[in-house]
Parts: C-alpha cells; structure tokens; sequence
C-alpha cells in the first residue's frame, strides 16, 4: 500500500472504528500533535495533548471516543508525496459540526510518523471547558 492509500484507508478505518488498523498504520515514535505554543494544549484539551507513541495515539482515540461523534467526512486529500493534508469534516455530541485539516506525515518505511489537527482552537477550549464545569 503507498501513503495515499494508507492515508485513504486511515480514515476508511475511523469512520468503521477500526482503531487498531489506524494503530498498525504508525511508527512506534509517531509525533502525535508536536506543536509548540499550541493553545488547545496549553489548556488542556484532552484529544490535543502531544502523544509520542503508539501507546500513546491509543489514548487519543479513547479521547476521541468520549467525544460522541456523529459524522466524519474526507473532503479532499491533497497529495504531497510523504505529507498529506486532508480536509475533513466531523459532528459531534461536545463540539457540534467542525471542519478541520489534518497533516500526515511518512517515514521512508511507509508508516506514520508524524500527524497534526489544525482546527478551532477556541471552539475546542470553549466545549471541553463547558463539558469540564459540567462534568464536575
């Protein structure tokens, strides 16, 4: 499979919950959300915090699992050999409807090693605030 295809089959694999595919997809190092000054970590969004393994990427799903999806769409994949940037369209249950790009990054043996959200920030701080005031 080349890194289109794995990208393709990724999200193929989310919307069917198949987290341990996604899993299989990655580097044992993968830099999950490597940012520096990115807010949403900064407070303490539980689904951007920086993860740098396997283990780690398995958390961030379970982040994503509590967050009540509704729908995911790929809109467009834009193709840039080892990096791709894909336009992704996702509802639900804490943040409502959102759109977002996220960057893949492979290494040379054809695994992920590197992926980033670009989205909302505040929208993102703003419902995981609310759902923590609630939550307590």
């Amino acid at each position: 499979m080349n890194n289109l295809e794995t990208v393709k089959a990724i999200y193929e694999a989310f919307g069917k919950g198949d987290i341990p595919f996604i899993l299989s997809c990655l580097n044992e190092t993968v830099a999950w959300e490597k940012w520096d000054g990115n807010f949403a970590q900064k407070s303490g969004v539980p689904y951007m915090r920086e993860r740098n393994s396997i283990a780690g990427v398995a958390e961030f799903f379970g982040e994503v699992g509590k967050l009540g999806v509704k729908s995911s769409n790929v809109l467009s994949i834009m193709d840039g050999g080892n990096k791709f940037a894909v336009e992704f369209e996702i509802e639900t249950e804490r943040f409502g409807y959102e759109e977002e790009m996220h960057l893949w990054t492979f290494g040379e043996n054809g695994k992920v090693i590197g992926f980033r959200h670009y989205l909302d920030t505040a929208k993102h701080i703003a419902a995981n605030e609310k759902y923590q005031s609630t939550a307590a």
